[in-house]
């Protein structure tokens, strides 16, 4: 390896496996190989659904060994990324608290009505311009009010700050993840005192934002030692929520573009340059997080390939590709569900909870895999669809073009139905976005890449992509988004 190519390690938790990746990046070039993957399995126990984050953290230690053994014992950087709103709380010793909490968990059923009681959901919105969503970690900490572990902990730290502190002895909040917990205020980048403050939640708990791009100290001499690697390793703060990574990853030659981060969520819309903190937007169900470089992360969550995987799961892991093959054999849009509906939001009984509301929407019964595979793609694509429509009407932004970034780019026929759907060209790809997006702003830390328009630039000329244009009108999507609607 020349010198002018630098090796970053990229840790990338999603919400079923955990990766680290190697990139290798020079002045005009970017490589990327996985050097280790890694189960990531939450575990119910008689308290409720919890992360194995000691299990996770093991992951972490053996894929930067493997990292080591990749690049011959250099890296020049780790960063870490992951899902979002959960979080580990500290005593005053450092010590973690318990295994961190699952937002899946029902301990926030009810929550929100509570919360909004003391501020309207309007207010709510306007001061954090976040979407609903029951396991936003401002309701998770109101679930906890009354918690043992609440009352002694000293410090909490989400999940990407949680492993960094251990890699590296330091504490810090990272602000693309931090605006996920609904008390950051969207327009000044900072946390949302006064919400907080009526709330009853101490602040103090974080510790200070951190930018990415900002240190995050060095490894440990213990991790050095147990990972092999030649210290010393700084570890660098990246956009630690997936998404953002994934969404400076977006390979956008141009500006009116959409972005679809697909995985297990689905998160669709557009970045912009300033939040949508209007009525009608609260109204639509859209979140403003927080970007790279002053953007705005304008998006809406959809429950994604979640509802693929807990089928497969509850159909003893059959072969995908046949399971593809076999959905597009299936009439298109015969049956739809409502992909953002909180119905879909725990684990289990997934096939038979899709049937059940086909069933109650009054349109026909999905009964074979083939069959219920094609009404989830069907209904994601249709979901995105409303989505990308929606938040352009909202924001007053058109786009001519939807970036497919994430696991969701190995779907053809979804990336094919989404152009479909949509009406608009779809260019799937990369596949790693979010690891992608992790590396480069390491890199741009260490001043290899410039602004966010050259990583993407970089990313457009080095990573592979597949176009996908729409066929037919979208009269038969518009016709089923009725009927959707109209079984609401």
């Amino acid at each position: 390896m020349s010198d002018d190519v630098k090796a970053y390690a990229a840790v990338d938790l999603g919400a079923s496996s955990g990766r680290v990746m190697v990139g290798h990046v020079g002045p005009d070039s970017l490589e990327l190989a996985e050097a280790h993957r890694f189960p990531n399995r939450p575990v119910r126990t008689p308290e409720g659904l919890r992360w194995d984050i000691l299990s996770l953290y093991a992951g972490v230690l053996d894929g930067l060994r493997a990292a080591g053994g990749v690049t011959g014992g250099r890296l020049d950087s780790v960063g870490i990324d992951s899902w979002a709103v959960d979080y580990g709380l500290l005593d005053a010793d450092g010590a973690l608290l318990g295994n961190p909490v699952h937002y899946r968990d029902a301990r926030t059923e009810g929550v929100a009505e509570k919360v909004w009681a003391t501020v309207p959901a309007g207010e709510l919105y306007s001061s954090t311009g976040l979407q609903y969503a029951p396991f936003n970690t401002l309701y998770q900490l109101t679930a906890a009010r009354e918690s043992a572990q609440l009352a002694r902990a000293e410090r909490l730290l989400l999940i990407p700050d949680l492993l960094s502190y251990w890699l590296t002895g330091e504490q810090g909040t990272e602000l693309t993840n931090a605006s996920t917990t609904q008390l950051i205020d969207p327009r000044t980048r900072d946390w949302a005192y006064d919400i907080a403050s009526r709330l009853g939640i101490d602040l103090g708990l974080f510790a200070p934002l951190r930018q990415p791009g900002d240190p995050a100290g060095v490894l440990r001499a213990e991790v050095v030692e147990e990972t092999g690697l030649g210290g010393p390793v700084p570890v660098t703060v990246v956009g630690s929520h997936d998404t953002a990574s994934a969404v400076a990853a977006v390979p956008a030659v141009e500006e009116r573009f959409a972005y679809i981060c697909t995985g297990t969520w689905s998160l669709a819309g557009l970045e912009l340059d300033a939040p949508v903190l209007s009525e009608a937007s609260r109204a639509a169900n859209f979140t403003n997080e927080l970007g790279l470089d002053g953007t705005v992360r304008y998006l809406r969550n959809i429950m994604g390939l979640w509802l693929l995987q807990e089928c497969v799961r509850a159909w003893g892991e059959p072969e995908l590709g046949e399971l593809l093959r076999g959905a597009a054999r299936v009439p298109a849009l015969r049956s739809v569900v409502d992909a953002g509906d909180a119905t879909f939001l725990a684990p289990g009984r997934m096939p038979e909870r899709i049937a059940d509301a086909c069933r109650g929407s009054g349109q026909p019964v999905p009964e074979s895999r083939a069959e219920i595979t094609r009404c989830i793609l069907d209904s994601l694509a249709l979901a995105h669809r409303r989505a990308v429509c929606d938040a352009q009407e909202l924001a007053g932004h058109g786009v001519d073009v939807v970036h497919i970034v994430g696991g969701g780019t190995r779907n053809a026929l979804l990336c094919q139905l989404t152009a479909d759907a949509c009406g608009l060209p779809v260019v799937a790809g990369p596949t790693e976005a979010a690891a992608l997006g992790n590396v480069l702003v390491q890199a741009r830390a260490h001043g290899l890449v410039g602004d966010l328009a050259g990583m993407r630039g970089l990313l457009a000329r080095t990573q592979p992509s597949t176009r996908y244009e729409p066929r037919g009108d979208t009269a038969r999507w518009r016709a089923a988004e009725a009927r959707l609607a109209g079984g609401r």
